[in-house]
């Protein structure tokens, strides 16, 4: 038992002030966990069409998507804290403005919430892995990073278990708005682990010496050749992810209850998988985890869209979950690795701009993928069809990694990686 639980000690010496932001970043992807999984439920309950919701949730990344570019340029030689509040304030604030607009039909309104709400994401997603590889020591990189993307999974948990026990209680009183409005309420508690870091002195550049290469002009070309890879996965991943739990309710007909205790479980998978990424990294390195984990992610992907085509059986919800499960470790695993993997890749004078490249790509790719998906159900595809695509997209999102990752390693060796 002590040797599943052995990646803690990576995390033991992590400093102080990265940890409190991080968590404080725990509580806005609580927010973000609960609007991904019950937003397009409670959106289908208030009468909205699938096309209608697609468009709508196409909104939030629109907002990301447009901010996403100048904010990377902005914080480059900033402090970095003032965004963490930022967030931690706006985020929650215009969730409940969101569930509120739709419960009254307030359309435009909802619209405008939604773009709102997106953009204050930005002010932690995009400054957050800069932030830590400022703030912490070298040999924390990974650990920090991994943590990071870990508060996705561990907010993903404890969402999927409150809303399990709150539906088990009384479904008709802890409703989707119910849900909706206290996860947003209780979002605003980050801040109270923002307002724990007292006396520190934020480091602005990365390095006490700034080396003369640094103040170059923006490597165009390598951030671009680094971030071809996350563009490609990101497209097939906006087909998906924010359509699985309509996939689960109107193909396998699991309520909100259901896919909670199952989001839950595979949250928990994920939060461990990404907790053992240093030591993944040290044992087979990025040449290895990164492609074999995707691929197996692939592989399970397919196998959960093609249960649409058995769905009246019962064994195929059973399949369908199984696969689930697979599916999110294996290809959230590889997260940490590939965002360390492209900020050392293109070098400390262009982290800031990747970061929020990085930001902007993954909301673009999800605006256009929104558009895509609402076209295609108009068009009468089913979710099968759809998730099928994603899996192409994924499967040469794969090969790109793995290009991506042997030119690393030529540059490694050429002296080109900065230590």
């Amino acid at each position: 038992m002590a040797k599943l639980f052995s990646f803690i000690g990576d995390y033991k010496n992590l400093e102080k002030p990265v940890l409190n932001v991080i968590i404080s970043e725990f509580f806005i992807q609580l927010v973000n966990a609960t609007f991904m999984n019950i937003l397009p439920l409670y959106m289908t309950r208030k009468g909205y069409s699938d096309e209608d919701i697609a468009l709508f949730i196409t909104f939030r990344f629109l907002g990301v998507f447009i901010l996403a570019l100048p904010l990377g340029n902005l914080i480059k030689s900033k402090k970095l804290m003032p965004l963490f509040y930022l967030s931690n304030i706006c985020v929650p604030l215009f969730g409940i403005a969101i569930v509120l607009s739709i419960a009254f039909q307030l359309k435009y309104l909802t619209l405008i919430s939604l773009l709102l709400w997106g953009a204050s994401f930005t002010f932690m997603q995009i400054p957050i892995s800069p932030f830590i590889l400022r703030n912490a020591k070298k040999e924390n990189h990974t650990a920090g990073i991994s943590l990071s993307y870990s508060t996705w999974s561990f907010a993903g948990i404890l969402s999927g278990i409150v809303i399990a026990v709150l539906d088990s209680i009384n479904p008709y009183f802890f409703n989707e708005q119910f849900i909706l409005l206290l996860f947003s309420g209780l979002g605003l508690f980050g801040l109270l682990f923002l307002f724990k870091i007292k006396n520190f002195k934020e480091i602005v550049v990365e390095h006490q010496k700034v080396k003369t290469k640094s103040t170059e002009k923006t490597d165009w070309k390598l951030i671009f050749k680094a971030l071809i890879p996350t563009l490609i996965i990101a497209t097939g991943a906006g087909l998906t992810i924010p359509f699985i739990s309509l996939f689960f309710d109107k193909v396998h007909h699991l309520d909100k209850g259901g896919f909670s205790i199952l989001s839950s479980v595979a949250a928990v998978l994920v939060a461990y998988s990404a907790m053992m990424v240093p030591k993944i990294k040290q044992s087979i390195g990025y040449k290895i985890a990164i492609p074999t984990t995707q691929s197996l992610a692939v592989i399970s992907l397919v196998a959960l869209a093609t249960t649409q085509f058995y769905s009246q059986y019962s064994i195929a919800i059973i399949i369908a979950a199984a696969c689930y499960l697979l599916r999110q470790p294996l290809m959230n695993v590889a997260g940490p690795m590939t965002t360390e993997l492209i900020l050392n890749y293109v070098g400390q004078k262009n982290r800031e701009i990747t970061s929020a490249l990085t930001a902007a790509i993954w909301s673009g790719s999800w605006v256009i993928s929104g558009f895509m998906v609402k076209i295609l159900f108009a068009h009468h595809f089913q979710f099968a069809n759809i998730f099928l695509i994603t899996s192409l997209l994924y499967a040469f999102g794969v090969i790109m990694y793995y290009l991506l990752i042997l030119d690393y390693s030529k540059r490694e060796k050429q002296g080109l990686i900065e230590e």
